[in-house]
């Protein structure tokens, strides 16, 4: 049983739209779905009634409506009861970050910000791009840095969030290199040829990008997912071992591609995509925290010049 169940089920029940919920829930319908199935499995009964529309609940669903409300508002309370203690940490800037950033970029970018901003004390919570957006949603942290791509935007309501960009960074196709330092497998590949893939995990935030890349190829691409994982880092383990082709974040390759331990498995130019870094804090007037700190930074971002995002 985990709370963001009830959490999506208090949400279906308020707005009766499995995909109204998905997106107040920053998750694809389907994953929505599973998750209210995946409540329905742990309660041994129905608890939406699917036949109609809007949706409605069952007689159980209503019982377990009340229940969850009440077990949610016990766990904010005493959530906030625990945080009205920690006196200490003001000067804590606590940031939520996804995997995919939290290894590469967010070090670099944190460095740089000391150079030009000042002493900064942080806290990384990293996650995937769903459960970190939570984080800000829900007040479990002061900022939160995604990519961001027009096909892919977050569901976040401008007139409660403010944004600012941090810069750009490239997803492109990467592999191990072989002894004439050219890729082990090379897009668009022979006719016929299948490319061992290393894929991002269904629902992933890249793994919907990467999507896109192969869409738009000229020629179908014969891809062969022989792995797949949530994080960036992981696939990149696997390529370096020589086990496939991998869509990175450049900034998470520097060191490899320096090294020559992987190289760009196109040409330059092809079978890539340029993705938005964007950071988000919850707009002062509607803040459920306001730490000097954080407010002393973002005033930095918004008055100084991008920092580098490689």
């Amino acid at each position: 049983m985990e709370t963001k169940w009830l959490e999506d089920f208090v949400s279906l029940a308020e707005t009766r739209s499995f995909s109204r919920s998905a997106q107040l829930r920053h998750v694809t319908q389907p994953a929505f779905s599973r998750r209210i199935q995946a409540l329905e499995a742990w309660a041994g009964v129905d608890l939406v009634d699917r036949s109609s529309y809007p949706t409605r609940l069952t007689a159980a669903g209503e019982t377990l409506l009340d229940q969850a409300i009440e077990v949610l508002s016990n766990l904010q309370a005493t959530r906030n009861m625990l945080r009205s203690h920690q006196s200490a940490g003001q000067d804590m800037i606590e940031f939520a970050v996804p995997h995919s950033l939290a290894f590469s970029f967010f070090p670099h970018w944190l460095m740089e910000l000391r150079q030009r901003f000042g002493d900064i004390k942080s806290r990384l919570i990293a996650l995937n791009v769903h459960d970190a957006t939570l984080q800000l949603t829900e007040g479990n942290c002061d900022l939160l840095v995604v990519y961001h791509h027009p096909s892919q935007p977050l569901q976040l309501d401008p007139e409660r969030y403010e944004m600012v960009s941090l810069g750009h960074e490239t997803l492109a196709a990467y592999a191990r290199a072989d002894a004439q330092g050219g890729p082990l497998f090379r897009l668009p590949g022979h006719p016929g040829q299948k490319i061992p893939f290393l894929s991002y995990a269904s629902g992933a935030y890249l793994g919907r990008l990467v999507e896109l890349i192969v869409k738009a190829s000229p020629s179908p691409l014969t891809l062969d997912a022989i792995y797949e994982t949530d994080m960036a880092e992981g696939l990149k383990a696997m390529a370096l071992e020589g086990h496939g082709l991998a869509f990175l974040p450049a900034s998470s390759v520097v060191k490899e591609l320096k090294s020559k331990r992987l190289v760009q498995a196109a040409k330059p130019g092809e079978f890539e995509l340029s993705m938005e870094l964007r950071i988000y804090r919850e707009r002062p007037e509607v803040a459920k925290r306001s730490k000097p700190a954080a407010v002393a930074l973002w005033d930095f971002l918004i008055q100084g010049k991008p920092l580098a995002t490689a």
